[in-house]
């Protein structure tokens, strides 16, 4: 079957590229390039075009004979939706609409979207539930929830099913060290702490200490890529199969401060880390752990590898032999 991947030159992207073609699926990748990498896209086709123009999309689905789509293709940095929210509303809200009509025109009925915790907001309770409103407080999670919302009418209407995965903080590589994240800016905490300790910066900036947490510093549940991808895997076949659409959250479970992984990282590369501590960034939620108990149960998916020592060593491994890139 051919995948239909768009942002498969990406971080997360590309390691469900390489698990769907281990699993007999045939991974056509669909980006702009604007923040992929062409060298990440190793286990099937590269169609180079952008979800804003509706004639590229229509394009790759005739030559491809799409049968199924998994969507990653977006913007995704909090602070810059704050000070460029129409960018984040075209690209991602427009681009989605532009990719949903043609899979309508065509008729791919199964589609996996690329969503976030940002969707939550600020959540009353912890772990974060399918079932916990969602309020976001920066235009990136309005973005992606206007994108739900979307695939929800578009089942009403068309029929499209849709498997939407609300990822927390992805980290690590893929264990080969062929594939790993090189985002240019880098804004997730790992890699930035490893570039540190690698030497490749001076130190490492501390957004906020004064969260309510045990430490002062805010909490994040980072979940593996690998983990990750395995999840689109399971979904996508769930789609096929039960045709029945759903809505789950990707998360260890497990909430690490951003003091912790800094200590963890320092134990693991013997390197003393020099943190610059600054302000709160505005739309930070203090505190974000997922529930992923509806993510076993219908899934049968289990984070295996979201443990942090696994996380550190898996992306050490990587920047180790490759370089940084906007530093």
């Amino acid at each position: 079957m051919s995948i239909f991947v768009t942002g498969g030159a990406g971080y997360i992207g590309s390691h469900v590229c390489k698990k769907l073609k281990e699993e007999g699926f045939s991974p056509i990748t669909f980006d702009n390039l604007s923040t992929g990498h062409k060298e990440m896209v190793k286990w099937g086709p590269l169609f180079v075009g952008d979800l804003i123009n509706i004639l590229d999309i229509e394009k790759a689905f005739s030559l491809y004979r799409v049968q199924a789509v998994i969507h990653f293709a977006a913007l995704a940095l909090v602070q810059e939706s704050m000070v460029h929210p129409e960018l984040y509303y075209q690209n991602n809200v427009v681009g989605s609409l532009n990719l949903l009509q043609v899979c309508q025109k065509f008729g791919v009925k199964s589609i996996v979207f690329s969503s976030t915790c940002a969707t939550f907001g600020i959540p009353k309770k912890l772990p974060i539930t399918e079932k916990t409103l969602q309020h976001p407080i920066n235009p990136y999670g309005e973005s992606k929830l206007m994108v739900e919302k979307m695939l929800m009418s578009m089942e009403k209407a068309y029929g499209i099913r849709y498997a939407i995965l609300r990822y927390f903080n992805a980290a690590g590589a893929d264990f080969s060290g062929e594939i790993g994240e090189n985002h240019e800016p880098e804004t997730h905490l790992i890699p930035l702490i490893l570039s540190a300790a690698l030497k490749k910066t001076p130190n490492i900036s501390v957004y906020g200490t004064d969260f309510p947490t045990k430490d002062g510093t805010a909490v994040r549940d980072y979940i593996h890529v690998i983990d990750l991808a395995n999840a689109h895997i399971l979904a996508l076949k769930y789609l096929m199969e039960k045709r029945k659409s759903l809505a789950l959250n990707l998360g260890s479970g497990v909430g690490r401060s951003v003091s912790e992984v800094i200590t963890a990282v320092e134990q693991f590369t013997r390197q003393k880390i020099e943190k610059v501590l600054q302000k709160r960034r505005e739309g930070d939620p203090p505190i974000l752990i997922a529930a992923n108990g509806q993510a076993k149960k219908l899934l049968g998916w289990q984070p295996k590898y979201s443990d942090l020592s696994t996380l550190i060593e898996s992306a050490y491994n990587y920047y180790e032999t490759h370089s940084f890139v906007g530093r």
